[in-house]
């Protein structure tokens, strides 16, 4: 166990796992001890440059890996070194169960918490109705651009109130409807520039970590 203020120690797994299409580069990151649980992480648009590098989920995994959860990143379908092509949230929502699963079996007992942005966010709240997590977190959910489903209830939404991209009164009138917890981020835009702090305090409000 590491001592009071000691930076956790994070093992980094670099894997291709196998799916329907082939397989998909996926990035774990690992704090090996004291392990809490798995967090997924879904990234934006694919064919808008959305990767498992971009800076808000590799943000959303170190906040989760600070707080002792294994770090799930994959490139969907297309991006990076993943076979296949996009498929408009379908075939990658297929693609992340496929993922948990492999990556589970590692990690037997462990639970789950889901997180996507954007894009990724559409993607993820799909996946919830196939994998039990215990938390659903939508990062800038693409509420305009996609038909979202109902999801649970203890869902958590965050979101910033200058998003230029989804409107943040269609984000808030979405999850007022299904009565959701909403985290407004002051002065952020659609990819939280200059307010990534302010992000992952909001993620790890959210987050049963």
């Amino acid at each position: 166990m590491k001592r009071p203020g000691e930076a956790a120690k994070i093992k980094r797994y670099k894997l291709r796992i196998p799916v329907s299409v082939g397989k998909l580069e996926t990035v774990i990151d690992d704090p090996e001890t004291d392990r809490r649980g798995l967090l997924l992480v879904a990234h934006p648009h694919p064919l808008h440059g959305g990767s498992l590098d971009n800076k808000v989920v590799t943000t959303l995994a170190r906040a989760a890996n600070e707080a002792g959860w294994v770090s799930v990143r994959p490139n969907f379908r297309g991006v990076g070194m993943s076979d296949g092509a996009f498929d408009a949230g379908v075939g990658e929502t297929d693609d992340l169960l496929a993922v948990a699963r492999f990556v589970e079996a590692s990690y037997p007992g462990l639970p789950w918490a889901l997180a996507g942005f954007s894009f990724g966010a559409f993607v993820q709240h799909r996946l919830r109705q196939e994998l039990h997590a215990k938390r659903l977190i939508l990062v800038a959910p693409a509420v305009t651009m996609y038909e979202f489903d109902p999801v649970p209830a203890d869902t958590v939404v965050i979101y910033g109130d200058a998003d230029e991209l989804i409107p943040p009164a269609a984000i808030r009138l979405w999850a007022e409807q299904q009565k959701l917890t909403v985290k407004s981020i002051p002065d952020a835009g659609h990819f939280f520039h200059g307010k990534l702090k302010e992000l992952k305090q909001a993620f790890l409000e959210a987050c049963p970590c």
